[in-house]
């Protein structure tokens, strides 16, 4: 079967990093014929070291990859179209998509959120105003009233395969340059949007009792933000002060991220693709969600938060909130949120672990796709 999947980067790396994952899975666990057009090839390619942003169309892992610019040449139509994020359908493909003698499965994919009325909107048709055609409206979420959350069908045995194999996680760091943590120290990764709320987590971990190592990707803002605030020398990957070590390590492709995730003990993330990761991961976690206007994200944030802090004794699920708050430029400090939190590690570690094990007893994002797209064809 084909698919189109259409793609705007908004988002930078959520965007392209949730369409490019759903375009693999697609082909090489459901055989699907998939063209992907995304209007920013670069940072596609940062997220994949085969993809050439200088190719306006090419064949990365099964997936045929085509650069959408101001025009698109339409030569076929697929029997499925996927547009991501509210992105439109180019008008040129949404005119020939009319005119097929079978209309195509036309879906949006819509942004995850655990808000109360993604359940009642989930799958819910919308005709065209114009043409012969139906728009159904496609929900990720948590819980078997939405979509789903993206899940390939190997991760979780991969992830445990690491988790059990200390040569495993020996080669990981050898390959970063590094030596396996000790005991003591706690591992944390660091991945969001720009916030002055980093220096504050920065004198936290200098000043705290139990050593840090951060590990954050280079060539992002909070990379840019951290060099800054320890005063980074040119070409020099670790800097240490007080308990931190803070490693800048090369931005990873998407199949070199999970580990990462693995081998720590905490890990912020932001956006969509990497949020999902980390619950996959099984590790605690703080989400920077993506900022909107009229501040809307503090309401995805807070519905997630009702969700995820579910099954928590009270005390320590307002401690963790207070964190995700601190860290979306909420109300408190984000240091004595992390500090507040030292006495509740160990309860919040299995409270990832059961939260990743409640998910994945959903069926994921594609098959559910898949299953949908069956029952409409």
């Amino acid at each position: 079967m084909r698919w189109d999947i259409f793609c705007r980067v908004v988002d930078n790396f959520g965007d392209a990093g949730v369409t490019w994952r759903l375009a693999r899975q697609l082909q090489g666990e459901w055989g699907a014929e998939v063209r992907l057009f995304i209007d920013h090839l670069p940072t596609l390619a940062q997220l994949d070291h085969h993809i050439n942003p200088a190719l306006p169309e090419q064949t990365v892992l099964g997936v045929t990859v085509r650069h959408w610019g101001e025009s698109l040449q339409v030569d076929r139509i697929a029997e499925v179209v996927l547009e991501t994020f509210a992105c439109d359908t180019p008008e040129p493909y949404l005119q020939a998509m009319a005119q097929q003698p079978s209309p195509p499965v036309w879906i949006n994919l819509e942004y995850l959120s655990a808000e109360n009325w993604v359940g009642r909107c989930h799958l819910l048709p919308s005709p065209h105003s114009s043409l012969s055609l139906i728009r159904h409206f496609f929900f990720p979420g948590f819980g078997l009233k939405t979509g789903g959350l993206l899940r390939e069908s190997k991760l979780l045995a991969q992830r445990d395969a690491f988790n059990a194999s200390v040569e495993a996680q020996a080669q990981f760091w050898a390959e970063l340059g590094l030596s396996p943590p000790d005991a003591q120290t706690r591992v944390v990764t660091l991945f969001g949007y720009d916030t002055v709320q980093l220096h504050d987590l920065i004198e936290a971990w200098v000043h705290g009792s139990r050593p840090i190592r951060c590990m954050i990707p280079e060539g992002t803002p909070l990379a840019l933000r951290a060099a800054q605030h320890l005063e980074r020398r040119d070409g020099q990957r670790v800097a240490a002060q007080g308990a931190l070590n803070l490693v800048w390590v090369p931005f990873r492709d998407q199949v070199d991220y999970d580990p990462l995730l693995w081998a720590s003990h905490f890990n912020f993330v932001r956006g969509e693709d990497s949020f999902v990761r980390a619950q996959w991961a099984a590790r605690p976690m703080a989400w920077h969600v993506y900022p909107q206007l009229g501040q809307a994200h503090r309401i995805k944030l807070k519905a997630f938060l009702d969700c995820y802090l579910q099954g928590l004794e009270a005390g320590t699920a307002q401690r963790y909130r207070d964190l995700f708050d601190a860290w979306n430029g909420e109300e408190g400090a984000i240091g004595v949120a992390w500090d507040a939190l030292a006495a509740d590690w160990e309860t919040l570690e299995a409270h990832a672990r059961t939260w990743s094990r409640q998910q994945a007893a959903f069926p994921d994002l594609a098959h559910n796709l898949a299953e949908f797209v069956d029952k409409l064809l």
